[in-house]
């Protein structure tokens, strides 16, 4: 199709209803970046918090153990080291308890129990035997399992990051920290037979610590009663490995859980660069090339076209955009060709016409150059303002928002002037208006001059008393605006160039330079602008005979 105007359609016209953007409540892109980014993270949080319940449970078993162990030892101290003096007072028989905790602490050779009397002296220790010739000797607990540098460190890493997550009914824990948490730490022994007396439902709290050298240390406590009356507290001091060995196996899984993770993460942005950064950056290289004018013509890569995606769409509006822009260009240049070329003629003629004047004497010769110098000044001043106008229209359209215009009281208007002010001889006007609403969207004023220009443009060809159609009605989506004459046609194979600028076909008879050729240029370049089309075509008899042309003008409806 020839270019319609100063410039050619606005930038977004080339497949604008093929590039819209259809509206999702969550994009492709967004997706992939919330599951490479969430996913990962979740996994990781979740798992910490299954490690802090995991690491609780554990800990709450271990004590439920403990306490229970503790219960019955205190139960056989309080039945058999305890006798009553001569004023029915019961005590603790250390000769008696000594070797019984030995005995009852033979099967936990990971454990160490002390009974204290209510003063706070120890009465039995199950680490302190008699050695030979009457020694004591002190067997410590078993040492410490090294772990090695690489699961310690694992091991303090955690115990960081659960530092700062939310807890739930933890047991409490010891400064780790403190020199007085070590193996041999022990509670305020009067406090707790104090507390005992006065409250015997009442339940002592576990101690859980980590020594300097690792050790998870948990100890309980029980009173020793008789007949209802303390007489003692046995503390009952365990190293839950078996904690650590579960929390070490479990640790190692979050390890591999993250590492996975990790890999994973790494891979998907590595898919994300290659499928979102390297794009971006390949049209912004496109970008670069059309910016220099390299790029006039598959500028961005095919592939990035076919994509299904935003970065697909991003490729396919710049590539349009690109498309647009050169045409403007090439509509620029040859606009400003023809119009160098339209102003040119008159130019030339006028300096003809003075040139020749300063040679001629004749007064009469003079007078007929100054006429031709004054018809093509005044070819001039017509051509220069239809050049202006055809310039503000592309820009007003752009700018101006287009409303609702009723074709009907428009073409009303224009046929009741025409018949008003129109001479003896000159054509009629009949008005045809369809039925419903003839109701479009666009900028009145230049609707106006779309109908003007085909108005005039017929009765300029049409012959003396002839008839002119002007007709409007509804097709569907659209309302169609016909303008018929009876003048000569349009030759065949000019129907299209008939709104190329600067082309003038005029009727016998008329002197040269009345037109500018470019009514209809402007006309098709403001309807195309409405969405809309424009075309022309010769009226026939039954016989095959042109009668006559016609215009016709198709505008989207309001809605």
């Amino acid at each position: 199709m020839p270019d319609s105007g100063i410039l050619s359609a606005p930038l977004d016209a080339p497949a604008k209803s093929e590039r819209r953007r259809r509206v999702r409540w969550v994009p492709p892109l967004l997706r992939r970046i919330l599951a490479v980014n969430a996913v990962p993270l979740v996994l990781l949080l979740a798992a910490l918090l299954y490690l802090d319940q995991y690491q609780n449970g554990l800990l709450q078993a271990e004590v439920s153990t403990l306490r229970e162990q503790g219960r019955i030892y205190a139960g056989a101290l309080g039945e058999t080291a305890v006798r009553e003096d001569e004023i029915d007072k019961p005590r603790l028989v250390p000769e008696m308890a000594r070797p019984l905790l030995r005995r009852l602490t033979e099967p936990t050779p990971n454990a160490q129990a002390k009974v204290y009397a209510p003063d706070g002296m120890t009465v039995a220790d199950s680490r302190v035997r008699e050695g030979a010739g009457g020694a004591v000797v002190t067997e410590p607990l078993p040492p410490a399992v090294d772990r090695g540098p690489v699961l310690g460190t694992i091991g303090h890493i955690y115990d960081r990051l659960l530092s700062f997550l939310p807890h739930g009914n933890q047991i409490p824990m010891l400064d780790t920290g403190s020199t007085a948490a070590g193996a041999d730490w022990q509670p305020d022994v009067r406090e707790e037979v104090r507390l005992s007396g006065t409250n015997q439902s009442r339940e002592m709290p576990p101690y859980i610590r980590r020594t300097q050298d690792n050790r998870l240390l948990v100890t309980v406590a029980e009173p020793v009663q008789r007949n209802r009356h303390t007489v003692g507290i046995i503390l009952l001091t365990r190293e839950a490995r078996e904690v650590d060995d579960s929390l070490l196996a479990v640790r190692l899984s979050i390890l591999g859980l993250f590492s996975l993770a990790l890999v994973l993460t790494v891979m998907l942005s590595w898919y994300l660069s290659l499928t979102i950064a390297r794009p971006i950056l390949r049209l912004a290289g496109a970008a670069e090339q059309m910016r220099e004018g390299r790029g006039r013509a598959g500028a961005v890569p095919p592939m990035l076209l076919e994509r299904r995606d935003e970065i697909g769409e991003l490729a396919g509006a710049l590539s349009d955009s690109a498309r647009a822009l050169w045409a403007r260009m090439d509509a620029i240049e040859r606009f400003a060709a023809d119009v160098a070329h339209e102003i040119k003629n008159p130019l030339s003629s006028i300096r003809s016409a003075i040139e020749t004047l300063r040679r001629i004497e004749d007064p009469e010769k003079q007078r007929r150059l100054l006429a031709i110098i004054a018809e093509d000044v005044s070819r001039l001043d017509r051509l220069i303002s239809d050049i202006s106008d055809a310039s503000r229209v592309d820009a007003e359209l752009s700018r101006v928002a287009t409303e609702p215009v009723d074709v009907a009281p428009i073409l009303a208007t224009l046929a009741e002037i025409n018949e008003t002010t129109r001479s003896e001889d000159a054509p009629h006007i009949d008005l045809s208006l369809g039925e419903g609403r003839l109701v479009v969207r666009a900028v009145e004023g230049r609707l106006v001059q779309v109908f003007r220009n085909l108005i005039g443009n017929a009765l300029s060809f049409s012959p003396p008393r002839g008839r002119i159609g002007l007709s409007a009605r509804d097709v569907g989506g659209m309302v169609e605006i016909s303008v018929t004459d009876e003048g000569p046609g349009i030759p065949e194979a000019k129907l299209e160039h008939i709104f190329d600028r600067f082309y003038s076909e005029r009727p016998q008879g008329e002197s040269f330079g009345q037109h500018s050729g470019l009514g209809l240029s402007i006309s098709r370049q403001i309807v195309e602008a409405l969405k809309g089309r424009i075309s022309a075509e010769n009226r026939r008899d039954e016989h095959g005979q042109v009668v006559g042309a016609s215009f016709t003008v198709r505008l989207p409806k309001a809605a």
